[in-house]
């Protein structure tokens, strides 16, 4: 595992393993989740479908997660894409999902100090991942059934491809991306230092450039740490065959019936998963 990057070659990769592509010059990734036979299923925004809220400020990079159907796939004439109505998540062939960059493989079970040695977000988690049996029926079942509306602010194709491998969804509907989570660090830390500056000029001068740069990156790495699918305890580990229950349950914001088998659910996520399995 490298320091920044996670490349790996395609011989090396395995069945359920959770794959990335840089887009848009290593500005934003689009992640997805190995099944085998070359395939990946990952989640992108349903045809028509509005941006999420906020989504206007990096429009370019929530359409760099779309499938373009111009490219020419090295197996089918036409496009390789399989996708069950207008629900967002689609199977295509590995060629397609990179559009012609390299693969990188997300890694998980880190230790603390490989997550604050990755400078970008997006690229590891200190959750550990569920069996590759269990991550390749979340994301096939959710091929047919979906995973709701695509949002780059709060549900993208990293948030999928982390539920298909550990089961976690944050409560809050919001994302447990990494990606976001280091923006959103990087945002905080750098309004952390605005502030200091202007209520602590001599402090900053005592401590000098090189005390003002561990504040900074200590702060990104806090934030960081703490918005990691991992520690957050904003997440409930869902059974897929509940998921869109849980996910409706979100968007009303209010206590159901609903919302009370999803409690059940969660108390027995780990049984009702083996018995899909079995």
């Amino acid at each position: 595992m490298g320091v920044l990057f996670n490349k790996v070659d395609r011989s090396d990769l395995r069945v359920g393993d959770h794959v990335y592509s840089w887009r848009s010059g290593y500005t934003y990734a689009h992640h997805g989740i190995f099944v085998g036979d070359n395939d990946v299923i990952h989640f992108t925004r349903g045809l028509d479908q509005e941006l999420g809220a906020g989504a206007s400020l990096i429009t370019s990079l929530a359409s760099s997660s779309m499938p373009k159907q111009s490219l020419s796939c090295p197996r089918f004439p036409d496009s390789c894409v399989f996708q069950n109505g207008n629900n967002g998540v689609i199977r295509s062939c590995l060629d397609c999902f990179l559009e012609g960059g390299h693969v990188y493989r997300f890694e998980y079970g880190v230790s603390k100090a490989v997550l604050f040695a990755q400078a970008r977000g997006g690229t590891c988690t200190l959750a550990q991942s569920d069996p590759p049996k269990t991550v390749v029926h979340r994301a096939e079942y959710l091929l047919q059934n979906g995973f709701g509306n695509y949002d780059i602010i709060s549900k993208n194709c990293e948030d999928f491809a982390i539920y298909c491998k550990t089961g976690f969804i944050v409560k809050s509907n919001d994302s447990g991306s990494g990606q976001i989570a280091a923006m959103r660090a990087a945002r905080f830390s750098f309004t952390s230092y605005r502030y200091t500056v202007m209520l602590a000029d001599t402090v900053l001068l005592a401590a000098g450039p090189v005390g003002v740069a561990f504040m900074v990156v200590g702060v990104y790495s806090l934030k960081r740490y703490q918005a990691d699918i991992g520690v957050r305890v904003d997440k409930a580990q869902v059974p897929v065959e509940y998921l869109a229950e849980y996910l409706e349950s979100l968007i009303r914001n209010k206590p159901s019936e609903s919302s009370k088998s999803q409690a059940k659910a969660e108390a027995e996520a780990p049984l009702t998963a083996q018995k899909t399995l079995n």
